[in-house]
């Protein structure tokens, strides 16, 4: 018989792929941790094991992502620590006044971070973290507390310093890459899913992609956030994103509604063939990557020549004609632009494009959505630390300082559960490797240099599997097992009672963790959500009051992120939830269709303007019955009437451009408002 070799057939295993830069993000983390390890050997730090967990804690692939949060990081760990020594010494003997005031201002710190929603963020949860973990260990004996304050504010500003200066040094990830990937992955996206919509093939997922492109935008300027901090010409590149996104935010609402002027037409089988020759050309050119930027513009002025032929008949076929030809002309000048600026991320010289505004991306916040947040973290630690103290539990002061650590770590989700039973999974597997350390190796272990490079092996790995983004919510629970057991002390010392108990009040504190946030947060996520759409109904009852302010740009840049914030809610839906219903799109659309109709108040005569006004009054009221209602309640029928009229009196007026956007406004609104509704009769044609 011959040989397996001979015979063509090969035993060897498929060589491990190793990626360079996740390799050099661990290597770069690890050179902090043995920095800090050192300084905290050599100045008799008290918690050595404590500063290299905040190494791991704080440690961040990309590298602008630490300069900016450093600051914050500090000043939070030195709020926490202030909180500590005023509430610690002063309220020692009467310790249910003092939990109540502890899980107090940890719910406020988590309140204030998720209603921010910015770097700054890291401020006040970095203080609700280093309040809870300093203080909770050391309820039972504080009478040094003051002490043990100042060693671990020590030990967690070395670990953040040591930890920021190597990985600044070595610069494992730059933002700018990051940015312009996610800007190009962001048009390929839309150019496939436009394409499709343009072209009447809906797809079942169709309004999901859409709104999954929302939450990217809004991602998108949180990255941004960092460039300041990444090369010398980030300003002008921050400028550039900021240009970036507010097309970007343009495109998802002009293309959806390009997409529902054209189903209306198909509807009523009355697709001029021009416009559908057009738009085979406008989805070749979406399809095609290499395709140059510049044939956008021809593809454009095709579009607005169709759209004034369509305009000058008047009646509601060509009307509907004419705003799908314009709505696609300013797509493809938003998705050109937004090709442009991506293409540009990241090199030096003048942006090239002026943002449309010059405020940066502006956040929707909403008070109710925090509030939450913070009274569940609150009620949460308060409830670990009753039973602590009810059933006097020996390790209950770690079981409450691992469960505050949790808390704080994942407050900022809707639904922490199924993360937090991975962490309890992860801490589970881990726990082998830190008894083999502890009980086998570091025994035979002598000296700062051993040590170094017996952890390498260990720390290497669980680095690596950190800066991979699928397994990273794995690399927390990994170290914080492996290096809590350690415990690297001065002196070796491998004590089986301290290790099982302190493995079992991590355990404890995750399991009360996992036990608390399913009776607290699981079910708040559609609560959220359905907030979340009430906050818009109730902006866009503000937008259409005359009476109010008006920042349409402010507005739009909101809309657009909070349909983000709807779509990463939306998949814990039921199908018949109520939620489904209410489509934050059509909403986006119907806001921007206000904003041309406030602006041309002053430009038309005052008939024309009584009916506008009649619209937007209309309009008002109806999204804030939505708000009072909290449900997506259909239009009443004599807004259809109001519409109507303003077209009319709209019509009967001169070709000026405000009346002309006002009018396509109108078309658009009552395509979203009343897509049933007959055709509009008795349209005038122009004098």
């Amino acid at each position: 018989m011959k040989p397996v070799a001979d015979r063509g057939i090969s035993l060897s295993l498929p060589a491990p792929v190793i990626d360079p830069q996740k390799l050099l993000f661990s290597l770069s983390s690890f050179i902090a941790a043995a920095i800090t390890l050192a300084i905290a050997f050599s100045a008799s730090l008290p918690r050595p094991w404590w500063a290299l967990l905040t190494v791991y804690v704080t440690a961040q692939p990309m590298a602008g992502a630490f300069r900016p949060k450093v600051l914050y990081r500090l000043g939070g760990i030195a709020t926490g620590a202030a909180v500590t020594i005023l509430l610690v010494p002063n309220l020692q003997n009467s310790p249910e006044l003092l939990v109540l005031c502890l899980s107090s201002w940890t719910g406020l710190c988590i309140y204030l971070a998720v209603l921010d929603r910015t770097p700054r963020a890291f401020l006040f949860q970095m203080a609700a973290f280093s309040s809870a973990v300093i203080s909770f260990p050391y309820l039972d004996d504080p009478v040094n507390i003051f002490d043990t304050t100042i060693a671990r504010v020590q030990e967690m500003t070395v670990a953040i310093l040591c930890v920021t200066a190597v990985h600044a040094l070595l610069q494992p990830w730059s933002a700018t890459p990051v940015i312009r990937a996610r800007a190009q992955s962001f048009l390929r996206h839309a150019c496939r899913w436009t394409a499709e919509a343009l072209a009447g093939r809906h797809t079942r997922l169709e309004n999901e992609h859409r709104r999954t492109l929302a939450a990217d935008i809004t991602e998108l300027g949180m990255i941004a956030v960092h460039l300041p901090f990444d090369q010398r010409w980030a300003p002008a590149t921050q400028r550039r994103v900021r240009a970036l996104q507010q097309q970007l935010a343009n495109i998802l609402p002009l293309a959806s509604a390009a997409a529902n002027r054209l189903d209306l037409l198909r509807g009523q089988d009355a697709l001029p063939p021009p416009l559908a020759q057009l738009l085979d050309d406008i989805a070749a050119w979406l399809a095609d990557e290499g395709s140059p930027v510049h044939r956008a513009g021809f593809l454009i002025r095709r579009c607005e020549a169709l759209a004034d032929e369509a305009e000058a008949r008047a009646d509601w076929t060509s009307l509907l004609t004419a705003s799908a030809c314009v709505r696609i002309a300013e797509f493809l000048a938003a998705l050109a632009a937004s090709r442009r600026l991506a293409a540009r991320i990241g090199s030096p010289g003048r942006p090239g494009f002026k943002a449309l505004s010059t405020e940066p991306f502006a956040l929707a916040r909403d008070h109710g959505v925090a509030a939450l947040a913070g009274l569940a973290t609150a009620s949460a630690i308060a409830l670990y630390c009753a039973v602590w103290i009810l059933l006097a539990w020996p390790s209950g002061s770690a079981t409450a300082a691992f469960a505050a650590l949790i808390t704080c770590s994942f407050a900022t989700q809707d639904d922490p559960a199924p993360v937090i039973g991975r962490y309890l999974s992860a801490t589970l597997r881990t726990f082998p490797v830190a008894a083999l350390y502890l009980f086998v190796i570091l025994p035979r272990v002598d000296g700062y240099e051993m040590l170094v490079i017996t952890l390498a092996p260990a720390l290497l790995w669980m680095g690596y599997i950190q800066a991979d983004p699928a397994r990273s919510p794995q690399a927390l629970p990994m170290f914080s097992c492996f290096i809590v057991a350690m415990g690297f002390q001065a002196r070796f010392q491998g004590d089986f009672a301290v290790f099982v108990n302190t493995g079992l009040a991590q355990l404890g504190g995750i399991a009360s963790t996992l036990a608390v946030t399913k009776m607290f947060r699981s079910a708040n996520v559609l609560r959220t959500a359905r907030r979340i759409l009430r906050s818009n109904w109730a902006e866009l009852a503000q937008l259409a009051d005359i009476r109010r302010p008006f920042l349409p740009d402010r507005w739009t840049m909101q809309a657009v992120d909070r349909l983000g914030q709807v779509a990463a809610r939306m998949a814990v839906a039921p199908p018949g939830d109520a939620l489904h219903a209410a489509d934050g799109l059509a909403d986006l659309r119907i806001g921007r269709n206000i904003i041309p109709i406030r602006r041309a108040l002053p430009h038309v005569p005052h008939d024309a303007r009584h009916r506008l006004g009649a619209v937007l009054s209309g309009l008002s009221g109806f999204y804030a019955a939505r708000w009072r209602h909290g449900r997506a309640d259909p239009p009443p029928p004599g807004m259809l009437r109001a519409i109507d009229e303003a077209l009319s009196a709209l019509l009967a007026l001169g070709p000026d451009e405000p009346r002309r956007a006002a009018l396509r406004a109108l078309v658009g609104m009552r395509c979203n408002l009343f897509p049933a509704a007959a055709p509009l009769a008795g349209g005038q044609a122009r004098p």
